[in-house]
């Protein structure tokens, strides 16, 4: 099976494609990145010289480059996104462009040459803050920042091109993903690497916001079960089932790594912050789906990643994203 990456270079993406390559030596992987920011192909290094991968660096906002590198693939799965919220808030154009237009360009391309199966990931997001309760695929999609709605416009695009010409999609939404290779603006790595220079941890408003944690590598047999069995035109949540508020995440990691609590720094609350994500997993568990990692034990393999490789993300802590962590949290 030859697959086509998009956003490979990525947290979940570079997880999956490794995943992947270690579980099906026989597939072949194109990794299709633009490379911004928070891509860094230091996240492949250990399969970069394997003879069923390659990397192609690209924008999927890029048509001819799209063309190019999806003709003959049987397989896309598209993770290129934008994906940060507080960036979104920002400046939410970039967030149109990649996670909306880019996702029409990779559906164009994929219905010209005929691929077999389009995955489109998505995320819980898109339903906004669930007040009780948990969101189901049939749901109606809220979502409450730029961020989300680009990605709820994807889901929806893509959706479309399933009713519209038979074209075989399927659409996932994880919720919050953690694990190794994640850019250290996303909360536990920022908690995590920022208490072992102990440095303060930012907060939003009072720390009581839920989310679903999921370990990456779950998420990435969920993506392959579903690459497999999943059903063309169908919509999959990928629950974590373990609901923390932000201040637990932080005590958690505290504790872990013997810090003091004063290290937390409650900020002025974002915009349009949502208060919980909930979403219900029943529908891919039927399909054969079992969590595999539980979130406390997949919590102090992540810890101890960062522990133990401070040389990947010191770099980026001294670069761009230093200035960015200043601007955004200096209150």
């Amino acid at each position: 099976m030859n697959i086509l990456v998009t956003g490979g270079a990525g947290f979940i993406g570079s997880n999956f494609i490794r995943y992947l390559l270690g579980k099906d030596p026989d597939c072949h992987v194109t990794n299709l990145d633009k490379l911004t920011y928070c891509g860094n192909l230091e996240n492949l290094a250990d399969i970069e010289n394997m003879p069923n991968y390659r990397f192609v660096r690209g924008d999927v906002t890029e048509v001819k480059r799209v063309e190019e590198v999806i003709r003959d693939v049987d397989c896309v799965i598209n993770f290129a996104a934008e994906t940060h919220v507080d960036r979104s808030i920002m400046n939410a154009s970039e967030f149109i462009m990649t996670d909306a237009y880019g996702t029409y360009v990779l559906l164009e391309a994929a219905r010209k040459y005929k691929t077999k199966r389009f995955l489109q990931i998505s995320t819980d997001e898109v339903y906004g803050s669930i007040p009780s309760g948990a969101a189901n695929e049939e749901d109606r999609l809220n979502p409450s920042n730029p961020y989300s709605a680009s990605k709820a416009g994807a889901d929806l695009l893509a959706r479309s091109y399933y009713i519209t010409y038979d074209f075989p999609v399927i659409v996932l939404r994880p919720s919050n993903n953690f694990g190794q290779y994640q850019y250290p603006e996303k909360l536990i790595p920022l908690f995590i690497t920022n208490a072992l220079m102990d440095m303060s941890m930012p907060l939003y408003g009072d720390g009581k916001n839920v989310r679903d944690w999921l370990y990456v590598e779950d998420t990435c047999r969920a993506i392959d079960l579903v690459l497999r069995d999943g059903k063309i035109g169908e919509v999959y949540n990928i629950s974590g089932g373990s609901k923390k508020t932000n201040i637990e995440i932080a005590e958690i990691i505290l504790k872990e790594l013997n810090k003091p609590k004063e290290l937390i720094k409650f900020v002025r609350d974002r915009p349009g912050h949502d208060r919980r994500y909930s979403i219900d997993g029943a529908k891919l568990e039927r399909l054969g789906f079992v969590k595999k990692f539980v979130f406390e034990d997949a919590m102090k393999k992540t810890i101890d990643w960062y522990r133990q490789n401070r040389q990947w993300w010191e770099k980026i802590k001294s670069g761009d994203f230093k200035n960015y962590y200043k601007k955004q949290y200096a209150r």
